[in-house]
Order: structure tokens, then C-alpha cells, then sequence
């Protein structure tokens, strides 16, 4: 099982639904700053995870997985702003949550598992 594959798809997949569920929301000042910065902490995981993959070296690989996190725990921290002013609907944000959750926890643990190496 080729899981660099399944995680540049889980992560690109996560990105587009990020966008898709946004582009909905009516403009205003504080939706496009909120919006502008989801969109580009999503699509910074799925990059940077692309890099992870093609890393030349152990200690490059740890430095894009860093951003990785770093990206990940940022999106989360926006969808749960998202949440609390209730700029789309609930049962539209809890499948991108948990996807992040997931992402989190997994985008984590690789990082701490390439920090041991």
C-alpha cells in the first residue's frame, strides 16, 4: 500500500472541499480574511505534503512534515472559528473537522516518528 499516494490524495481531496465549502458564503470584510486564510493553510498542507514525499533527504523530509503540522493544526484553528460564527452549516463543516482531526493526528504522528530518526 502506497500511503505517500493515499495521503497526497487525502490532502488535495481536503483542500478542494475546503474551497467548495466556502465559495458559498456571501462576501463580507471578516468571510474573505477567514476565507483567504483557510484556503491558503489547506492548500499549504497538500503542497508541503507533496514535498514531504519527494524530500531528498531525512532532515528535508522533517522540515516539510514541521510545515505539514504546523499548516494542519492552522486549518483546524480556522474551522473552528468557522464554527463559532456559524458561517456554514453544521452538517457541511463536521465531515471537513473530522477529516482534519484525522490529518492532525496523522500528519503528528509521522512527524514525531521522523524526529526519532
Amino acid at each position: 500500500m502506497d500511503y505517500n499516494q493515499i495521503f497526497r490524495d487525502r490532502t488535495k481531496r481536503f483542500a478542494v472541499e475546503i474551497i467548495k465549502s466556502l465559495s458559498d458564503i456571501p462576501y463580507s470584510d471578516a468571510v474573505s480574511i477567514i476565507r483567504k486564510q483557510i484556503i491558503r493553510s489547506a492548500t499549504s498542507v497538500s503542497s508541503n505534503y507533496r514535498a514531504v514525499c519527494r524530500a531528498r533527504s531525512d532532515k528535508e523530509k522533517f522540515a516539510k512534515i514541521c510545515i505539514v503540522v504546523e499548516e494542519i493544526d492552522e486549518t483546524q484553528h480556522w474551522l473552528e472559528i468557522i464554527e463559532e460564527l456559524q458561517y456554514v452549516e453544521q452538517n457541511k463543516l463536521e465531515p471537513l473537522k473530522s477529516e482534519c482531526e484525522e490529518l492532525v493526528k496523522v500528519m503528528t504522528t509521522y512527524k514525531y516518528k521522523l524526529s526519532k530518526i
